[in-house]
C-alpha cells in the first residue's frame, strides 16, 4: 500500500506541470497585449517570459532536440514575428466583423483572437519540436473559448474565427490567409485509424475562403479552392475549384397548426 501510495503521490518529473505551463501563457500574452492582464498585472519582462519557458521546457529536457535555453532563446527572437501575425489577425476581425467596435475590444473579448493567439505561440514550440507543451497551450485555450485547435495546424496570417464555439482543425490542416470561418465548423480527418499518423489527413483552405456555421470539411486530400464560400450545414469529403460556392439546400414546410385556411 505504501508503494501504490508513492506512485501516486510523487510528482513524475518528465512532465510538465500544467500551472506553470498556465503560467508562462499568461506571462507571454500580456508582454504582447497587456490588455489581457488581469488586475492591471501585465508582464513587461521578456527575461519573465523567457524565464517561465525555461523551467517548463526543463521538465522535458530529455525529450528535446537542443538544450532549454537555445529554445527559449529561439522562441523569444520569434516574438516579435508572431506579434505582427496576431496584429494583422486582430486587425481582419475588426475589419470584417461589424460588430466590433475597437482592436481592444477584438483583444480582450473576442474568444476567436485568444484561440489564435494561444495557437500561433504553441505553433512556434511545435515546430521548434517541443514535445507535450504546445498541446498542453492550445487544449487550455479550448478549455476557455471552445476552440480546438492542433498546435500543429499550418494557419497563415491574418485569419478570422468567429464566435468559434465547436470550431476544430485538426493537426495537418493547411489554412491560408483571409480566411474566416464560423461557429461549429470542423476542418476534419475522414479516417482516425492510427495508421494515418504522420500522413496528412485534414483539408487544405485555400486564401480568401469562407466557410459558415456547422459545416464539416474532411480528408487530406481534400482542397477548398481559393475565394471559395462554403455555406452552414454543409458535409465536404472532396475538392471545389476555386470561386465555388457550396451550399446545403433546405426544404422547408409550413402549415397551419389549427389546419384552417386564414386566406381572404
Amino acid at each position: 500500500m505504501k508503494l501504490l501510495r508513492h506512485f501516486i503521490c510523487r510528482k513524475d518529473e518528465r512532465f510538465p506541470s500544467k500551472k506553470m505551463i498556465i503560467e508562462f501563457i499568461r506571462n507571454v500574452t500580456t508582454f504582447l497585449y497587456p490588455v489581457l492582464a488581469e488586475m492591471d498585472n501585465p508582464c513587461r519582462s521578456p527575461r519573465k517570459v523567457k524565464g517561465s519557458l525555461c523551467r517548463i521546457l526543463s521538465s522535458v529536457r530529455a525529450n528535446l532536440a537542443q538544450p532549454p535555453e537555445i529554445i527559449a532563446d529561439r522562441f523569444m527572437d520569434a516574438l516579435n514575428g508572431i506579434k505582427q501575425q496576431v496584429d494583422a489577425d486582430a486587425s481582419f476581425i475588426m475589419e470584417g466583423d461589424p460588430a466590433a467596435t475597437s482592436l481592444d475590444e477584438v483583444i480582450i473579448t473576442y474568444p476567436g483572437f485568444y484561440a489564435i493567439l494561444v495557437y500561433r505561440l504553441a505553433n512556434k514550440l511545435a515546430l521548434l519540436e517541443v514535445p507535450l507543451i504546445p498541446r498542453i497551450m492550445t487544449e487550455y485555450a479550448h478549455s476557455l473559448t471552445g476552440i480546438d485547435i492542433h498546435p500543429k495546424a499550418t494557419i497563415d496570417s491574418p485569419f478570422f474565427i468567429d464566435h468559434g464555439t465547436g470550431v476544430v482543425i485538426g493537426e495537418t490542416s493547411v489554412i491560408g490567409r483571409r480566411v474566416k470561418l464560423y461557429q461549429g465548423v470542423t476542418i476534419g480527418a475522414l479516417s482516425v485509424s492510427k495508421d494515418m499518423a504522420g500522413k496528412k489527413r485534414h483539408p487544405t483552405i485555400e486564401d480568401d475562403v469562407v466557410i459558415y456555421a456547422g459545416s464539416t470539411i474532411l480528408g487530406g486530400e481534400t482542397v477548398i479552392g481559393h475565394d471559395s464560400i462554403i455555406g452552414g450545414n454543409v458535409w465536404l469529403t472532396s475538392s471545389v475549384p476555386p470561386y465555388s460556392l457550396v451550399y446545403h439546400e433546405n426544404v422547408m414546410k409550413i402549415r397551419d397548426r389549427n389546419n384552417k385556411n386564414h386566406k381572404k
